[in-house]
């Protein structure tokens, strides 16, 4: 039986707390987002197509920044998996999360997986990781938006989510998704 519980739009989302890449704490509580918090939970730093995610996610921070989302990228990776993230991915710009636990991983809903061994980048995969998820979440601590992946293939878009944005903001568009039960 599993022990992922899905996230219900409208409701509040758990907590986050992580320590940054750099030395400072993240709070989702106290992120300040004006529309969104954008959490992108990636696979660490093994992961090829993580890189090009987040090099896109850094890409356009500012079209974000423009629109009221603060991104943050997390992943379960430790304190040196996750610097070298940073640094060898060229995300200067971007917020590195790093020491999600599984339990926590669990409780947004994300799928785990195993140690398959070396990548095709030429690193190590950890004993157990997340799988990717995104999460846009309301400054009141609601979700308002969810893509959760069991594998690592066909991430959304973050073009169009900008487009979303845009749209959903312009139109106070409501969570969708709030139907609990049938």
């Amino acid at each position: 039986m599993s022990d992922i519980t899905p996230l219900i739009t409208r409701q509040a989302v758990p907590d986050l707390q992580l320590p940054l890449v750099g030395g400072d704490m993240w709070s989702l509580r106290q992120d300040g987002a004006e529309n969104f918090s954008l959490l992108v939970f990636y696979r660490g730093w093994h992961c090829p197509l993580c890189r090009i995610q987040l090099r896109d996610a850094q890409s356009r921070l500012y079209d974000f920044a423009s629109r009221g989302v603060k991104v943050t990228a997390i992943s379960t990776d430790d304190e040196q998996r996750a610097s070298s993230t940073k640094r060898e991915w060229g995300l200067d710009q971007l917020d590195i999360a790093y020491g999600l636990s599984l339990p926590q991983a669990r409780k947004w809903g994300l799928y785990l997986s195993a140690h398959l061994g070396t990548t095709s980048i030429g690193v190590e995969e950890p004993h157990r990781f997340n799988e990717p998820g995104l999460f846009m979440v309301r400054p009141d601590m609601t979700l308002y938006y969810t893509s959760v992946q069991s594998s690592p293939f066909a991430r959304p878009s973050f073009a169009d989510l900008l487009k979303a944005v845009d749209f959903v903001v312009a139109n106070d568009y409501p969570a969708r998704g709030e139907i609990e039960t049938v």
